[in-house]
Protein backbone atom coordinates (compact mmCIF):
# COMPACT_ATOMS: atom_id res chain seq x y z
CA UNK A 1 0.00 0.00 0.00
CA UNK A 2 1.22 3.58 -0.90
CA UNK A 3 2.35 5.91 2.06
CA UNK A 4 -0.07 8.72 2.02
CA UNK A 5 1.14 11.78 1.34
CA UNK A 6 2.68 14.44 3.98
CA UNK A 7 0.93 17.59 4.54
CA UNK A 8 2.74 20.70 2.65
CA UNK A 9 3.61 24.06 4.46
CA UNK A 10 4.02 26.91 2.02
CA UNK A 11 7.11 28.63 3.05
CA UNK A 12 7.28 32.05 1.29
CA UNK A 13 10.94 33.39 1.36
CA UNK A 14 12.65 36.41 -0.07
CA UNK A 15 16.15 36.18 -0.99
CA UNK A 16 17.40 34.04 -3.01
CA UNK A 17 19.92 32.13 -1.04
CA UNK A 18 17.32 32.41 2.43
CA UNK A 19 16.73 29.46 4.46
CA UNK A 20 13.62 28.69 6.82
CA UNK A 21 16.04 27.54 9.19
CA UNK A 22 14.49 26.35 12.78
CA UNK A 23 11.56 26.47 11.44
CA UNK A 24 11.67 24.40 8.84
CA UNK A 25 13.93 21.69 10.47
CA UNK A 26 11.15 21.55 12.92
CA UNK A 27 8.12 21.09 10.18
CA UNK A 28 9.97 18.79 8.50
CA UNK A 29 10.37 17.15 11.79
CA UNK A 30 6.49 16.99 12.43
CA UNK A 31 5.86 15.10 9.50
CA UNK A 32 5.17 18.15 7.06
CA UNK A 33 6.83 18.71 3.67
CA UNK A 34 7.68 21.87 2.23
CA UNK A 35 7.08 24.07 -0.14
CA UNK A 36 9.19 26.42 -0.78
CA UNK A 37 8.31 30.09 -3.07
CA UNK A 38 10.62 33.17 -3.63
CA UNK A 39 8.08 35.60 -5.01
CA UNK A 40 10.98 38.62 -5.30
CA UNK A 41 12.45 35.85 -7.77
CA UNK A 42 9.67 34.88 -9.22
CA UNK A 43 8.03 32.26 -8.45
CA UNK A 44 4.00 32.33 -7.99
CA UNK A 45 1.77 32.23 -5.09
CA UNK A 46 -0.87 29.36 -5.16
CA UNK A 47 -4.56 30.53 -6.04
CA UNK A 48 -5.65 28.26 -2.95
CA UNK A 49 -4.07 26.53 0.00
CA UNK A 50 -6.41 23.52 -0.25
CA UNK A 51 -3.91 21.46 -0.61
CA UNK A 52 -1.62 22.86 1.81
CA UNK A 53 -1.50 22.73 5.59
CA UNK A 54 -0.86 26.10 6.05
CA UNK A 55 1.68 28.85 5.29
CA UNK A 56 4.60 30.77 6.87
CA UNK A 57 5.91 34.09 5.28
CA UNK A 58 9.33 34.84 6.53
CA UNK A 59 11.26 37.84 6.80
CA UNK A 60 13.37 40.01 4.51
CA UNK A 61 15.89 43.38 4.26
CA UNK A 62 12.79 45.15 2.16
CA UNK A 63 10.07 47.02 3.78
CA UNK A 64 6.20 45.90 4.36
CA UNK A 65 5.64 49.68 2.45
CA UNK A 66 8.25 49.09 -0.37
CA UNK A 67 6.11 49.81 -3.66
CA UNK A 68 8.24 46.59 -5.36
CA UNK A 69 5.26 44.52 -7.69
CA UNK A 70 5.84 41.51 -5.27
CA UNK A 71 5.37 43.40 -2.28
CA UNK A 72 2.01 44.16 -3.26
CA UNK A 73 1.11 41.15 -4.99
CA UNK A 74 2.34 38.73 -1.55
CA UNK A 75 0.56 41.35 0.60
CA UNK A 76 -2.47 40.85 -1.33
CA UNK A 77 -1.86 37.42 -1.38
CA UNK A 78 -2.50 36.87 2.19
CA UNK A 79 -6.42 37.32 1.12
CA UNK A 80 -6.28 32.86 0.63
CA UNK A 81 -4.92 31.77 3.94
CA UNK A 82 -7.57 34.59 5.74
CA UNK A 83 -10.49 33.43 3.39
CA UNK A 84 -10.07 30.08 3.84
CA UNK A 85 -8.99 30.12 7.33
CA UNK A 86 -6.16 27.93 7.01
CA UNK A 87 -2.63 28.24 9.61
CA UNK A 88 -0.96 31.30 8.44
CA UNK A 89 2.33 32.56 10.55
CA UNK A 90 4.03 35.63 9.18
CA UNK A 91 7.76 36.22 10.92
CA UNK A 92 9.36 39.69 10.88
CA UNK A 93 8.57 41.42 7.70
CA UNK A 94 5.55 38.53 6.96
CA UNK A 95 3.74 39.66 10.16
CA UNK A 96 3.83 43.84 8.71
CA UNK A 97 2.71 42.80 5.34
CA UNK A 98 -0.32 40.54 7.41
CA UNK A 99 -1.05 44.13 9.50
CA UNK A 100 -0.77 45.90 6.09
CA UNK A 101 -3.22 43.69 4.90
CA UNK A 102 -5.94 43.84 7.72
CA UNK A 103 -5.69 47.98 7.23
CA UNK A 104 -2.86 48.47 10.52
CA UNK A 105 0.56 50.46 9.80
CA UNK A 106 3.83 49.64 9.62
CA UNK A 107 6.61 52.23 10.83
CA UNK A 108 9.39 53.14 12.55
CA UNK A 109 10.22 54.05 15.99
CA UNK A 110 9.48 57.58 16.54
CA UNK A 111 12.87 58.37 18.11
CA UNK A 112 14.78 55.93 15.52
CA UNK A 113 15.40 53.25 17.73
CA UNK A 114 15.89 49.74 16.26
CA UNK A 115 15.71 46.05 17.90
CA UNK A 116 18.69 44.21 17.00
CA UNK A 117 20.35 41.73 18.81
CA UNK A 118 18.29 40.21 22.46
CA UNK A 119 15.73 42.21 24.03
CA UNK A 120 13.16 41.51 26.35
CA UNK A 121 9.52 40.71 25.80
CA UNK A 122 6.42 40.03 28.16
CA UNK A 123 3.76 37.92 27.15
CA UNK A 124 -0.06 39.16 27.92
CA UNK A 125 -2.54 37.28 29.36
CA UNK A 126 -4.05 36.04 26.18
CA UNK A 127 -0.34 34.56 25.40
CA UNK A 128 -0.08 33.37 28.50
CA UNK A 129 -2.74 30.88 28.08
CA UNK A 130 -0.96 29.65 24.91
CA UNK A 131 2.09 29.07 25.69
CA UNK A 132 5.26 29.63 27.76
CA UNK A 133 7.07 32.28 26.38
CA UNK A 134 10.66 33.08 26.86
CA UNK A 135 12.12 35.94 28.77
CA UNK A 136 14.14 37.59 25.62
CA UNK A 137 13.86 37.07 21.82
CA UNK A 138 16.36 37.89 18.97
CA UNK A 139 15.32 40.76 16.71
CA UNK A 140 16.53 42.06 13.74
CA UNK A 141 14.10 45.53 12.59
CA UNK A 142 14.25 48.67 12.22
CA UNK A 143 10.17 49.29 11.72
CA UNK A 144 7.54 47.86 14.04
CA UNK A 145 3.82 47.35 13.31
CA UNK A 146 0.42 48.68 15.37
CA UNK A 147 -1.92 46.12 16.28
CA UNK A 148 -4.81 45.48 13.28
CA UNK A 149 -8.58 46.12 14.53
CA UNK A 150 -9.84 42.51 15.67
CA UNK A 151 -6.65 41.36 16.38
CA UNK A 152 -5.55 39.82 20.15
CA UNK A 153 -1.91 41.02 21.35
CA UNK A 154 -0.14 38.01 22.93
CA UNK A 155 3.53 39.75 23.76
CA UNK A 156 4.84 43.07 24.17
CA UNK A 157 7.80 45.12 24.35
CA UNK A 158 9.05 48.65 25.40
CA UNK A 159 10.44 50.40 22.37
CA UNK A 160 8.03 48.45 19.69
CA UNK A 161 4.82 47.37 21.66
CA UNK A 162 3.34 45.03 19.49
CA UNK A 163 5.46 42.02 18.91
CA UNK A 164 3.30 39.00 18.83
CA UNK A 165 -0.97 38.75 17.68
CA UNK A 166 -3.13 36.35 16.78
CA UNK A 167 -6.03 37.21 14.11
CA UNK A 168 -8.89 34.90 14.14
CA UNK A 169 -8.10 31.41 14.96
CA UNK A 170 -5.49 30.50 12.34
CA UNK A 171 -3.70 33.77 11.48
CA UNK A 172 -0.60 34.69 13.81
CA UNK A 173 1.96 37.43 13.53
CA UNK A 174 5.36 37.89 15.67
CA UNK A 175 7.99 40.70 15.22
CA UNK A 176 10.97 38.74 16.44
CA UNK A 177 13.07 36.01 14.88
CA UNK A 178 12.83 32.33 16.52
CA UNK A 179 14.13 30.65 13.23
CA UNK A 180 17.64 31.13 13.22
CA UNK A 181 20.29 28.45 13.51
CA UNK A 182 23.91 29.64 14.81
CA UNK A 183 25.15 29.54 11.28
CA UNK A 184 22.44 31.73 10.23
CA UNK A 185 22.92 34.27 13.06
CA UNK A 186 26.53 34.31 11.98
CA UNK A 187 26.02 35.10 8.43
CA UNK A 188 23.32 38.00 9.67
CA UNK A 189 26.27 39.48 11.95
CA UNK A 190 28.54 39.73 9.13
CA UNK A 191 26.25 41.16 6.64
CA UNK A 192 24.25 43.05 9.05
CA UNK A 193 27.63 44.39 11.04
CA UNK A 194 26.91 48.05 8.85
CA UNK A 195 23.60 48.39 11.17
CA UNK A 196 25.26 47.50 14.59
CA UNK A 197 25.82 51.60 14.34
CA UNK A 198 21.99 52.13 14.60
CA UNK A 199 20.28 53.54 17.86
CA UNK A 200 19.73 50.74 19.65
CA UNK A 201 21.18 48.07 18.12
CA UNK A 202 23.77 45.80 19.99
CA UNK A 203 26.79 44.88 18.36
CA UNK A 204 27.47 40.94 17.05
CA UNK A 205 29.35 39.96 19.75
CA UNK A 206 26.06 40.31 22.17
CA UNK A 207 24.18 38.61 19.31
CA UNK A 208 26.66 35.43 19.60
CA UNK A 209 27.08 35.79 23.12
CA UNK A 210 23.18 35.93 23.80
CA UNK A 211 22.55 33.34 22.11
CA UNK A 212 24.19 31.29 24.61
CA UNK A 213 22.68 32.31 27.50
CA UNK A 214 18.53 32.29 26.14
CA UNK A 215 18.10 30.64 22.81
CA UNK A 216 17.63 27.37 24.64
CA UNK A 217 14.45 29.15 25.67
CA UNK A 218 13.63 30.64 22.04
CA UNK A 219 13.90 27.05 20.84
CA UNK A 220 11.25 25.20 23.08
CA UNK A 221 9.05 28.37 22.86
CA UNK A 222 9.22 28.04 18.91
CA UNK A 223 8.59 24.07 18.52
CA UNK A 224 5.06 25.07 21.24
CA UNK A 225 4.24 27.72 19.45
CA UNK A 226 4.41 25.73 15.59
CA UNK A 227 2.49 22.97 17.40
CA UNK A 228 -0.05 25.44 18.14
CA UNK A 229 -0.03 27.10 14.69
CA UNK A 230 -0.42 24.24 12.64
CA UNK A 231 -2.53 22.03 15.19
CA UNK A 232 0.33 19.22 15.47
CA UNK A 233 0.33 16.66 18.41
CA UNK A 234 2.04 18.81 21.24
CA UNK A 235 5.42 17.65 22.59
CA UNK A 236 5.89 16.56 25.98
CA UNK A 237 6.74 19.73 28.16
CA UNK A 238 10.43 17.95 29.09
CA UNK A 239 11.27 17.01 25.22
CA UNK A 240 13.33 19.36 23.25
CA UNK A 241 13.50 19.76 19.43
CA UNK A 242 16.19 18.24 18.13
CA UNK A 243 17.99 21.34 16.04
Amino acid sequence: MPKAAKPKILVVLHQELSSPGRVGHLLLEGGFELDIRRPPLGDPLPETLARHAGAVVFGGPMSANDTDEFVRRETDWLSVPLKEDRPLLGICLGAQMLVNHLGGTVEGHQDGLVEIGWYPIEPTDAGRELVQWPEMVYQFHREGFSLPSGATLLARADAYPNQAFRYGANAWGIQFHAELTRAMMQRWVVRGAHRFVLPGAQQGRDHLGGRLIWDMHLKRWLGDFLDLVFHAPRRHPGETARV
